[in-house]
């Protein structure tokens, strides 16, 4: 068997970044129950919870990866015709995975919000250039758009939830 390494390498990458930003959370705890600063939020209750994000990440990450490939190939690496695509990709990932912090390490809701605001127009970019170059590396990206307009919409709702300066974030 023969492996396609470029393949390999673009599938993990996105999932490795996702991981090592949420290994950073790992121990965050600031209350002296010893409940998690997330887990002490008021949330919609339309909130999913904990366990589906990892595979929901994983998913995505991977789909993210392979449309990746499929640009990187097709205009075979980071040539004229690829740079802008795959900057995109590159610029909307980053994005993504600094989001983590911002919202879990910094507990700044409202600039995770605006974060966020910004990681949705570079990844409706990136698709918009993936789309002229491979159709289906853009497809790939549909559901990753999806979930950042839900999580988009989760930010935002957390951050108005829990504002009010008199306010303890509490759990539902």
């Amino acid at each position: 068997m023969v492996w396609n390494w470029d393949l390999i390498f673009a599938m993990v990458v996105p999932s490795v970044g996702g991981w090592a930003g949420a290994l950073s959370m790992r121990g965050e705890v600031s209350s002296p129950d010893g409940k998690a600063w997330y887990e002490q939020l008021r949330k919609p209750s339309w909130t999913p919870p904990n366990w589906l994000f990892a595979p929901t990440w994983i998913v995505l990450y991977t789909a993210m990866g392979y449309a990746s490939y499929l640009i990187y190939n097709d205009c075979g690496g980071f040539t004229d015709e690829g740079t802008f695509p795959l900057g995109l990709y590159i610029a909307q990932l980053l994005l993504n995975w600094l989001w983590t912090p911002v919202f879990f390490k910094l507990h700044q809701m409202g600039w995770a919000f605006f974060h966020m605001c910004v990681l949705d127009g570079v990844a409706m970019a990136c698709v918009a250039s993936f789309l002229l170059v491979n159709k289906l590396a853009a497809l790939c990206l549909v559901p990753y758009l999806g979930w950042l307009a839900f999580a988009t919409c989760l930010n935002y709702a957390c951050w108005q939830m829990n504002r009010a300066d008199d306010q303890e974030p509490i759990k539902q």
